[in-house]
């Protein structure tokens, strides 16, 4: 598992016009290919004027999938382009769909490899890219008496909280570096007296 990967800090779109065409680059963060599909599909959707809605995306964080498409565009001068700069760009987890209309000027394979890929570049300068770190998800179970304090002093410590569950026990889930697992252990023993306890559980991405 990667320790940390690059994506888009926020979805957004960015607008090109090259010899009268017009073309308009989606970006978003995205977990899947279905999610990706559903992007493309809402693109789509929303501009059915353009003559072409071409994408590309890199999904995981050892970027392990890598798809594009030119949808009607020749071959190589699209889709491709769109790929090699997020991938150049070391962006992962994000779906690229640009929006074409056609400007009446053919622009020639060259062209169109320089717009595609060029509209993606400037987007991302856009929309701006965030690095995602991997941590571990940890469990503090304490009882109902404890729980509001631990909790707050959780907050107040920079720790982000994901989620509370009551039940016989409280249990505040939060996200920690692995590194930082053993010191976050000690401090908790010595702020609740030994009553609270840590269960350790899976692993995700999340930003600083």
């Amino acid at each position: 598992m990667q320790d940390e990967y690059r994506t888009v800090a926020r979805a957004g779109e960015h607008e090109i016009e090259i010899n009268k065409s017009r073309f308009l680059c989606r970006l978003e963060p995205v977990a899947s290919e279905q999610e990706a599909q559903e992007v493309l599909a809402r693109v789509r959707r929303t501009h059915p004027t353009a003559r072409h809605h071409c994408f590309a995306y890199v999904l995981g964080a050892d970027a392990g999938v890598q798809k594009a498409g030119d949808d009607g565009e020749p071959g190589g001068t699209a889709g491709v382009p769109m790929l090699q700069m997020l991938t150049r760009r070391e962006v992962r987890c994000t779906v690229a769909v640009v929006s074409r209309w056609f400007g009446g000027v053919k622009l020639g394979a060259g062209g169109l490899i320089r717009a595609y890929g060029g509209v993606v570049g400037e987007t991302l300068d856009v929309v701006g890219t965030t690095v995602r770190r991997r941590r571990r998800l940890v469990s503090v179970v304490v009882d109902h008496e404890r729980a509001g304090k631990v909790e707050n002093e959780l907050r107040a410590t920079g720790h982000a909280v994901r989620e509370v569950v009551y039940g016989a026990e409280v249990r505040i889930e939060v996200a920690l570096p692995e590194s930082a697992l053993d010191g976050f252990r000690r401090r908790l023993a010595d702020a609740t007296a030994g009553t609270a306890r840590v269960e350790p559980g899976g692993e995700v991405y999340g930003e600083d």
